[in-house]
């Protein structure tokens, strides 16, 4: 193969965004295009091929097609509720408000959305909620969205550079000017110049052993590199496991079993035919929260009520044939293709699976902008709405709100700038680390990342403790001394070992920022369920923050925001909805 690993090329733009498929970058691309900015996009993975496309079930908006007396206040309520009171209210009374308009514009977009009768959007339960507010196109609303996104970016010729792996952010005096970047195929390195840069890069669930991410994505990386830059994470021990992840066989374990089969009727069983959800949430059932199926499902297992490969029963064949095809036609396919099973005949075999990032970067709620000048961040890899327990539909609804606000703050910025910084020796800082990481070794990533991967799941699952927790910290620590000694070289099939490297190093600074958060939460709320401390602390209502210190991270605790006066009826009304945060035992 050529060797243009050496050969540096400039990209200059007035807005950079880092995350080619996400959702959230997509939408902010736009929002700053139309907010006239010059955009580009750069991405690892092909644009019609990200993580967005595993977001089944759908997207949340308070539109009352289907329950007229549903509203965006109810939509904040019930956000903030079962988010266990972590979440910012600002942000979380944003995302309701603009949901609808979200939804209305990816319709408009294209977006194949299922209707009603009459024409209206469509909506369907989703657990948790009060009312059907999750609008959906069967179970590929991921997908659906995703492709209408792409096609109305590349209508308005914005340009995406794929293949492109970020190393590191480029800062100068806490301003972020850009990013630098290599292509895994070629080697090829890019500087990419920018007055404004939008972090839109998902979360860090990969970093479980099972897990519904992809392999190579959603490793933490867009977290590591705001660390590294200078912002801070928050409340990273937050990470919810859903409680229907595929347990068999081995290359389908923890892909995910979309929450729109409960929604459209599916129920629980154990091992002994039980329908379990009635000692847990009797009146919600398997419409519950995320976080309590997934521990009601952990403890069904633990207690050796499990099913014949270590999972629980999910039964939709109650159902008829053509309704499962018409409502869930992707995982009608899907587990007919992994396990041989009609879904419609028998039920499918499912446990917990490490989901989604609760947690992440600090941003300002308005614009997300995070406290490095210059520099944005939208969707799964920021903190602030979600808390402790995240609702259903609320991940898509999210990155098109925040994408949107991130995208026009970011073009607003690159207006009021005079000229356009570039500090050739922190370009050349950055260059210099890249090359230092291409070297002959005893070590392989590879194998490293599946031990991290294993200490995650080992000690900071579902259940956690003290004990186990200050275990992961030890054997991070071993990785971490391995990892200096990765053998890295190009071959034939280009640069990947060297993004497996850098991987590594991101992720072992994310998985320690959750563990050390994980240990200061003393306390069971929420998806983080403590056996040493089962009950929830009235006093530990705050957000665990993250940041690098002098010799390494340091934790600290910060308040949660209050709910503005004119939502405080709203955020008592339902006190008896929400769950008690109290560990099953």
């Amino acid at each position: 193969m050529t060797d243009n690993s050496r050969l540096t090329r400039t990209s200059v733009s007035n807005v950079l965004v880092i995350g080619s498929g996400a959702a959230a970058g997509l939408r902010a691309s736009i929002a700053a295009h139309e907010a006239g900015s010059e955009v580009v996009v750069v991405g690892t993975r092909p644009r019609k091929d990200a993580h967005t496309v595993l977001a089944a079930g759908g997207i949340n908006a308070a539109l009352g097609t289907r329950d007229p007396e549903d509203s965006w206040q109810q939509h904040f309520a019930d956000t903030l509720k079962e988010g266990y009171n972590l979440s910012d209210p600002r942000v979380v009374e944003i995302m309701a408000r603009e949901a609808p308009r979200a939804v209305e514009e990816l319709a408009g977009w294209g977006a194949p959305f299922a209707r009603t009768p009459s024409g209206d959007l469509d909506q369907r339960f989703f657990g948790a909620h009060k009312y059907r507010r999750t609008c959906y196109a069967g179970d590929y609303t991921g997908r659906a969205m995703l492709f209408a996104l792409v096609d109305k970016v590349e209508s308005l010729g914005i340009p995406i550079h794929e293949g492109q792996y970020v190393s590191k952010l480029l800062v100068h005096d806490g301003r972020c000017f850009g990013a630098y970047a290599f292509d895994i195929h070629s080697g090829e390195r890019t500087v990419y110049l920018a007055d404004a840069v939008v972090l839109a890069t998902g979360g860090h669930t990969r970093l479980w052993r099972v897990s519904s991410s992809r392999r190579d994505e959603n490793t933490g990386s867009g977290m590591h590199l705001a660390l590294e830059a200078g912002c801070r994470l928050s409340d990273m021990e937050l990470v919810q496991f859903h409680p229907t992840g595929m347990v068999y066989p081995e290359e389908w374990v923890g892909t995910l079993a979309t929450e729109a089969i409960r929604g459209e009727g599916g129920r629980l069983y154990n091992g002994s035919g039980e329908r379990y959800m009635e000692r847990y949430d009797p009146e919600r059932m398997e419409l519950s929260t995320r976080d309590r199926i997934a521990l009601a499902n952990y403890t069904e297992i633990a207690e050796g009520r499990g099913s014949e490969h270590g999972g629980v029963y999910l039964d939709i064949s109650h159902r008829p044939k053509k309704y499962i095809l018409e409502k869930l036609p992707r995982m009608y396919r899907q587990f007919l293709e992994a396990t041989m099973l009609d879904i419609s005949k028998g039920p499918m075999e499912v446990a917990p699976t490490a989901h989604y990032t609760m947690g992440g970067i600090v941003v300002e709620p308005e614009t997300h902008a995070t406290g490095v000048e210059g520099l944005y961040a939208a969707g799964e890899t920021t903190s602030g709405l979600h808390g402790a327990n995240r609702l259903g539909g609320n991940s898509l609804s999210e990155t098109m709100v925040f994408g949107r606000r991130a995208g026009e703050a970011a073009a607003r910025f690159s207006g009021e700038v005079d000229a356009q910084l570039r500090d050739r020796a922190a370009i050349r800082e950055v260059a210099e680390e890249v090359d230092s990481y291409i070297k002959e070794g005893e070590e392989f990533a590879r194998p490293l990342q599946r031990a991290l991967r294993n200490t995650m799941q080992e000690t900071c699952g579902v259940v956690r403790s003290e004990e186990g927790l200050n275990e992961g910290l030890r054997r991070l620590a071993q990785i971490r001394e391995a990892s200096d000694d990765v053998d890295v070289r190009p071959t034939s099939e280009g640069f990947n070992d060297l993004a497996y490297a850098l991987d590594l190093r991101g992720s072992l600074v994310v998985a320690e920022a959750t563990i050390l958060g994980a240990i200061e939460r003393r306390e069971t709320r929420g998806a983080h369920n403590r056996s040493d401390y089962p009950e929830l602390d009235p006093d530990m209502k705050v957000n665990f923050v993250v940041e690098k210190g002098g010799d390494g991270l340091v934790v600290t605790e910060e308040p949660v925001h209050t709910v503005p006066e004119y939502l405080e009826e709203w955020a008592k009304a339902d006190e008896e909805y929400g769950v008690t945060g109290r560990l099953v035992e």
